[in-house]
Formats: C-alpha cells, sequence, structure tokens
C-alpha cells in the first residue's frame, strides 16, 4: 500500500528534480536565442514536457515498487 509518506517524497521529488532539469533547459535555451541560434527554441519549447516525463517516470516506478501496475509480459 502506498502510503501519504510515499506520495509526499514522490511529489517533492519529482518538483525538485523537474524544477532543475526544466530549469537548466530554460536557461540554455534562453542562452541560445539571445545570442542568435535559433535552435535554442527547441531546448526552451522541451523543458516542460521533459520535467513532466521525469514526474510520470518517478510516479510509475513508485507504482512498480509496491506492485500496483500490471506487467506486460509477451
Amino acid at each position: 500500500m502506498i502510503t501519504r509518506a510515499d506520495i509526499l517524497v514522490l511529489g517533492l521529488s519529482a518538483a525538485i528534480i523537474g524544477g532543475l532539469v526544466g530549469g537548466i533547459l530554460l536557461f540554455a535555451g534562453m542562452s541560445l536565442v539571445m545570442g542568435g541560434q535559433n535552435a535554442g527554441w527547441i531546448a526552451m519549447l522541451l523543458s516542460s514536457p521533459i520535467c513532466g516525463g521525469i514526474g510520470y517516470w518517478m510516479a510509475k516506478r513508485l507504482a512498480n515498487k509496491h506492485g500496483l501496475l500490471a506487467s506486460k509480459k509477451r
């Protein structure tokens, strides 16, 4: 059973790691755009989906740890 502590740790860790990764990508993208490189827009636009993917991956790992996801066996 997943406890409140597990959910709290998941939320805090996903927010911190996602914020750091997103901030770094946003900074790199803005630096490139300010320098005249149009490729920086890609880093800026992908920073949010990557942060969301990190949180999703962490939640899925927690669910697998507690056996809540049905594994696909082929």
